[in-house]
């Protein structure tokens, strides 16, 4: 599995000193999650996905998962997906070998 950087649209509120604070993330398929808990937030890198900006820890359905927000104003998770083969048996990242297909 890798783990790649997932572009999400998401809700937020402000607190009355100015903090951001998401409530909602939607998927691409239109599904929605709820934040239950923002347990923390700081500037952080993504070292799974690559990327940084502010990093929002928070409890969705029972799991921690990190939300991240870019001074692009764009938000993303670290999402996972699995490593897709044209062919299967076959390493996509395997540039050494040169076989007859």
């Amino acid at each position: 599995m890798d783990v790649v950087k997932k572009y999400v649209e998401v809700a937020a509120d402000f607190s009355p000193d100015g903090v951001m604070i998401p409530l909602w993330i939607t998927w691409d398929n239109g599904h929605r999650y709820r934040i239950d808990k923002v347990t923390d937030y700081r500037r952080a890198a993504s070292l799974k996905a690559g990327g940084a900006g502010i990093r929002y820890t928070c409890q969705i359905g029972g799991g921690q998962h990190f939300l991240f927000y870019e001074e692009n104003y764009k938000w993303f998770v670290e999402a996972k997906v699995q490593k897709d083969s044209a062919f299967p048996g076959i390493d996509p990242d395997d540039t050494d070998s040169e076989r007859e297909v």
